[in-house]
């Protein structure tokens, strides 16, 4: 099986990468950290095994090493070199914000930056034993300093600044100055909050008691406090298997960013966002707190049918089978301990106790089945412009490459678009678009299926390992499922396979690509190896995956999408087009190269015009008031991008914040819904629809916001220049 997807991890380190974030204006650093993420309920889970095991880990490292050096693309020297920068990575995960080590930590840990090689191969984690252990001191000792900061007034008078960038920090020299640090963030934590509820106060519409600043300023202090108690716990609970992941990591992106390690939970999870199908009970939950609370019940699925499980549900007590079975408490569970507690095969059944918004306990029987993530599928709806109300145009939206490589392969994002296909040309209509913004890639033998939906037959990609002559990657299908105009959206996300399939259509000049200034600028290909496979001790099993970087993909060209990306035929205004953003903002990306190309044609269709395209796509643009705004914010984003330092007073701060939010204000709600844009269902989709309220309503949603989506309106326009071009031209 063979991947493209941009995304490496799921957020199984996320609470000790979360210290490395960058504020930006109206954006609380850690108002997120009561939220670990979404997690959803799947077959049961392999074990985690949270304590030290010094067999398991060194056959874990031992196995990730002979990987890394016989199967990845561009292998490394073990050395000190190698050592240094796993070094210098693993301190920016843990604490790139330089908020817990001092410099008498890191002389300590200094000493083993040019022999965490030797370590490796020995199989002997001193480095890691001793970052851990200086971590859970500070844990204990900065924990103290913010309860102690948080206890009383803080004072706002000072011409404080706070510098939230931890590259542009030394280590603090001291726990003086490592205080301060604490001190300060306790400052921004507290004024961000206080100001906010006062302007939630300063509000006509306002209806509660209004509180003078030292009341707010006590009770935010609470509130921070409690955030981050429940941070620390999470923290402080991540288990040796969690930190020795973070620390594997650690060593393969230094490889490049898309090489990782995957422990067992985690392979499942990425297989499921592959396949968009699960076994399980279809729900999704959140930790919230001591609480795991139901965020969605998943349409269809086991718990919909059932019918009592809702959204904002508290699940307290979990048992296998039925009611009789012995049900475990799972107040205060890490969200994954809870998952797996819950997941289980196909016909099995558990039993979940809940408390309703209410109140009130229920005690729940649900049979386990197989779900369907339709929301991460493909689907269409038809467009059309009130000017051109004959010139139908079909939309299709992928959001994922996805594809189900078990032996049931009920899932293939290929098959599915070709289905969507035959929908809208059964519709009569004259164009399609096929949106791929912020698709992040997926199966390889999708998007080479998919390709080849739109021309005769030829090379899609070229494919090359190290040390072998490229691949060619080809349709061998002659058939054209669409032969009419076509037009792909890309944006800054669109990555991996989205751009392998909007390379090959603009090398054969079969689709106009539309879009922000780049895509994304992954060119490599990873597959997943079994770790249990080098390893004949039972005893130290499952060791987990290991996702690796075996090949580099080329367009039919030779050139290659690495760090370039594909630049749009059409560049329409985008918030994010004057930022550096994809694949060269990674830590140690593979390079950029070329290789010979190959020969390619196509008949299917010719684009008349492109530059004709251009020039009247960038008439509209201009006369545009909406993609003015757009450009306008864009550089305004830009402008704060680099902006790390924050006022810590309170006179300062207030000015500060003001003119943030007067900014943004500027660009709230630019997009609104454009006249004479029609956006529509399907006739075939409208039947599975009906007495589906949560279907009905999420499908509403998406109309909306389709109706606001300038980019989508231009891409429209581009398409009925090219439809009015074509007939001109006689084509059919």
């Amino acid at each position: 099986m063979q991947y493209l997807p941009v995304r490496q991890k799921g957020s199984s380190d996320f609470e000790l990468r979360s210290s490395n974030m960058k504020l930006k204006p109206s954006h609380l650093l850690f108002s997120f950290i009561g939220v670990l993420g979404i997690a959803f309920i799947l077959r049961e889970a392999l074990p985690i095994n949270g304590d030290p095991n010094p067999q398991r880990d060194a056959a874990r490292m031992q196995a990730v090493l002979r990987h890394l050096t016989s199967v990845h693309f561009q292998p490394k020297a073990i050395d000190d070199e190698l050592s240094k920068s796993v070094y210098k990575l693993y301190l920016k995960d843990i604490d790139g914000g330089k908020r817990f080590f001092n410099s008498q930590d890191i002389e300590q840990l200094q000493v083993y930056e040019t022999q965490i090689d030797n370590q490796a191969q020995a199989g002997t984690f001193e480095f890691l034993d001793l970052s851990i252990s200086l971590m859970e001191k500070s844990l204990d000792k900065t924990q103290a300093w913010y309860r102690e900061i948080l206890a009383q007034p803080l004072d706002l008078t000072q011409n404080d600044m706070l510098e939230a960038d931890g590259d542009k920090l030394s280590w603090a020299k001291d726990d003086t100055e490592l205080r301060a640090r604490w001190t300060k963030w306790m400052k921004y934590e507290v004024l961000s909050r206080v100001i906010d509820e006062q302007n939630k106060q300063e509000k006509p519409e306002f209806k509660g008691e209004k509180k003078d600043f030292a009341t707010i300023e006590k009770e935010v202090r609470a509130k921070v406090l409690d955030t981050y108690d429940k941070w620390y716990k999470r923290m402080k609970k991540l288990d040796h298997d969690r930190r020795m992941e973070i620390f594997l990591n650690s060593l393969t992106n230094v490889f490049d960013p898309h090489t990782g390690y995957f422990s067992p939970i985690e392979k499942e999870n990425f297989d499921i966002r592959m396949s968009g199908k699960l076994e399980g009970i279809g729900a999704r939950l959140q930790s919230d707190g001591e609480k795991t609370k139901v965020t969605e019940v998943v349409v269809g699925g086991p718990a919909w049918k059932q019918g009592v499980l809702q959204a904002e549900d508290v699940v307290l007590k979990v048992s296998q089978g039925s009611t009789d079975a012995e049900a475990i408490d799972i107040m205060g569970w890490d969200i994954d301990d809870v998952v797996s507690k819950i997941r289980g095969p196909k016909g099995t059944q558990v039993t979940l106790t809940i408390q309703k918004t209410d109140g009130a306990e229920r005690v729940i029987t649900i049979t386990r089945d197989v779900v369907i993530m339709e929301e991460g599928f493909a689907k269409s709806l038809m467009l059309s412009s009130a000017a051109h109300q004959d010139d139908k145009v079909g939309y299709i939206y992928l959001p994922n490459f996805y594809a189900d490589f078990t032996p049931s392969g009920t899932t293939s994002c290929a098959a599915d678009v070709r289905k969507e296909i035959d929908k809208l040309k059964s519709e009569q209509v004259k164009g399609i678009i096929l949106d791929l913004r912020g698709n992040p890639g997926g199966s390889l033998r999708d998007v080479v299926q998919m390709s080849g939906l739109f021309i005769e037959e030829g090379p899609i990609v070229q494919v090359k390992s190290r040390s072998k002559q490229p691949e060619i990657m080809n349709d061998n299908d002659p058939r054209v499922q669409w032969a009419g105009p076509l037009v792909i959206m890309v944006n800054a996300y669109s990555a991996s396979a989205s751009e392998i399939i909007a390379a090959a259509m603009q090398d054969y000049g079969r689709a106009v690509v539309v879009g922000s200034t780049s895509s994304y600028g992954k060119g490599t290909v990873q597959r997943f190896y079994d770790l249990d496979n080098v390893s004949n001790d039972e005893s130290v099993k499952p060791l987990g995956q290991m996702k690796l970087t075996m090949q580099k993909f080329y367009r039919v060209t030779g050139k290659t999408t690495q760090l370039d990306g594909v630049k749009p035929d059409i560049v329409l205004p985008d918030f994010y087009n004057l930022l550096e953003t994809g694949e060269q903002e990674n830590d140690y990306p593979l390079e950029s190269t070329t290789i010979a190309a190959v020969p390619f044609n196509q008949s299917a269709y010719r684009i008349a015009d492109i530059d004709q395209l251009k020039k009247n796509s960038a008439t509209r643009v201009n006369a545009n008031a909406t993609f003015k705004k757009v450009n306008e914010n864009a550089s305004r984003l830009r402008k704060q991008k680099d902006q790390s330092t924050y006022p810590l007073q309170l006179e300062k701060y207030q000015m500060w914040h003001k003119k943030m939010h007067e900014e943004a204000d500027r660009y709230d709600n630019i997009f609104s819904p454009i006249d004479g844009f029609n956006v529509y269902n399907l006739s075939a989709d409208l039947p599975q629809m009906q007495n589906d309220t949560s279907r009905v309503a999420r499908n509403d949603d998406w109309i909306k916001d389709r109706k606001k989506d300038v980019q989508l309106f231009e891409t429209v326009q581009i398409m009925l220049d090219m439809i009015h071009m074509d007939a001109l031209a006689g084509k059919h």
